[in-house]
């Protein structure tokens, strides 16, 4: 019942109407009184508790002497509230998120340092989630988990225009790994080529992120401890390695059809 009532105010009854709805729905139909004994509410407080579940249709009340209150399912109260959240929250991400790149536009210095993988993980999957035609990449290594999130991202996204030059393979806590395979996708362009040590993920030639860490003294794993993140929104800069980027990948296709 505690998990319940915890629930249930999360989406916006008070503590007595939430235990009252939870109460409700093993009677089912029944008075004010009988509520209020289940329940434990003070019968000087169950009828305005009642009135709000009535206001925010949770029950329905019918009319006679006494009152019968009549419970509505859960399956379709919540529901309903599930979808008005859900709507709620993806309009909050929309205005919230044209105030934020609103004020990032203002920051004289758009440079910041990111320390830890799960932070640059987690940047890495704003920056694709945020960008509107394009993603293009270098990838010279991955973290633990890294590639799993960041082909969950790409999918999300199956409008973008996604390229990748990578390393054929990388060390993951000692495995390898093939990173072709992992981001072979109909809607991904991943090339192969010899990427150093490094990563680059470049959006709508505005935003990057150049990726660093150190390596194990046999360069195969990485240590995550010295992951650091270099997010810059100089679009002037963006703009110049991407530009890189797409010439090297144009260099790179007239090679393959030369061969084939």
């Amino acid at each position: 019942m505690k998990e319940s009532v915890s629930v249930l105010k999360g989406i916006g009854l008070t503590m007595y109407e939430a235990e009252a709805y939870v109460t409700m729905t093993s009677l089912i139909s029944s008075t004010a009184t009988e509520i209020a004994e289940k329940s434990g509410i003070p019968r000087s407080k169950i009828y305005n508790v009642l009135k709000g579940l009535s206001k925010k249709n949770f029950i329905e009340i019918e009319d006679g002497r006494p009152q019968t209150y009549h419970v509505k399912s859960p399956v379709e109260v919540l529901s309903r509230e599930k979808d008005r959240i859900s709507t709620e929250i993806d309009d909050t991400i929309t205005r919230l998120t044209n105030v934020y790149e609103n004020g990032m536009s203002q920051v004289q210095a758009p440079i910041w340092r990111i320390y830890g993988v799960e932070k640059i993980i987690s940047q890495e999957v704003e920056i694709i989630n945020r960008a509107r035609t394009s993603i293009n990449m270098r990838i010279g290594f991955l973290f633990e988990g890294e590639g799993e999130a960041l082909v969950k991202a790409f999918k999300n996204r199956p409008s973008l225009k996604v390229n990748i030059l990578a390393s054929p393979t990388c060390y993951i806590n000692g495995y390898e790994v093939n990173i072709i395979n992992m981001f072979k996708d109909e809607e991904i362009n991943i090339q192969k080529a010899d990427i150093p040590f490094v990563k680059v993920l470049i959006s709508d030639s505005k935003e990057m992120m150049h990726t660093y860490t150190k390596f194990s003294e046999d360069k195969r794993n990485v240590l995550p401890e010295t992951a650091i993140g270099i997010w810059n929104k100089y679009e002037d800069v963006a703009r110049n390695y991407d530009e890189r980027f797409m010439n090297q990948l144009k260099k790179m296709k007239k090679k393959g059809k030369k061969k084939s």
